[in-house]
């Protein structure tokens, strides 16, 4: 095997590796896996475990904040 057909075959080897990894990236259920962690990393410490309790009441307040919104909105259409 020559010189240049042995840096074809590696070049097309490391092709196909690269073919392979960006399908991965681009399967729906991993990107869906590092929406999660990333969400999750938002709301509790991935190393410990431990809630992130700033982040959960900020979150909470929103949800409130919302909902009462919105029934301010639907008593005031009435």
């Amino acid at each position: 095997m020559s010189a240049l057909e042995r840096e074809i075959e590696e070049t097309r080897q490391r092709l196909a590796s690269t073919i392979d990894q960006l399908a991965y990236r681009a399967h729906p259920k991993t990107i869906v896996g590092r929406q999660v962690t990333t969400v999750r990393s938002h709301f509790v410490e991935l190393d410990t475990g431990a809630p992130r309790t700033d982040n959960i009441l900020k979150a909470a307040g929103a949800v409130v904040g919302v909902v009462v919104l919105f029934a301010l909105v639907r008593k005031v259409a009435r």
